[in-house]
């Protein structure tokens, strides 16, 4: 009789430490996909007929991506709430693919409406929280040729 209460004593001591050892939060995972989340534009240069342009996106407007695993959303505002004649509103979204480091945006949804059913091929690279997304944007019945690159910095939940 002892020693089958000394093994379930025994059996019961090692269930409740081998439980309290357990880290008992939510599993925190990084998705497999390493450009999926949220991210925050820094910056954007477009190379454009030899001009360049750089926008900083942490002044006066403000632009995020959001990538879940098989479309993206974008989000671009003006700081000053629409009160001034910076004001600006942009939003556009669709499907993307990702092989390897070359990614591609299909355009299904886009508040400048002439962009809409297009296709844009970028290379991305992700270092640490910085994505960067690179690829000439080209719109011969628009006009528009040119070389994008923007920089993000991933939020934080």
């Amino acid at each position: 009789m002892n020693f089958n209460l000394a093994s379930v004593i025994l059996a019961s001591a090692t269930l409740l430490l081998s439980s309290c050892s357990r880290d008992q939060s939510p599993a925190q995972t990084t998705p497999a996909n390493p450009i999926e989340g949220t991210w925050q534009l820094i910056s954007g240069t477009l190379i454009e007929k030899g001009d360049t342009s750089v926008t900083d996106y942490t002044k006066s407007i403000s632009m995020i991506k959001v990538l879940n695993g098989t479309h993206f959303a974008f989000l671009n505002h003006d700081l000053s709430h629409g009160k001034d004649s910076t004001a600006s509103f942009s939003a556009g979204g669709g499907k993307y693919t990702l092989t390897g480091d070359q990614y591609t945006e299909s355009l299904e949804y886009c508040s400048a409406r002439e962009w809409e059913g297009r296709d844009f091929q970028f290379t991305v690279t992700v270092s640490n929280d910085t994505l960067i997304q690179k690829g000439v944007e080209k719109l011969e019945d628009i006009g528009i040729e040119r070389l994008n690159i923007e920089r993000y910095v991933r939020l934080k939940n």
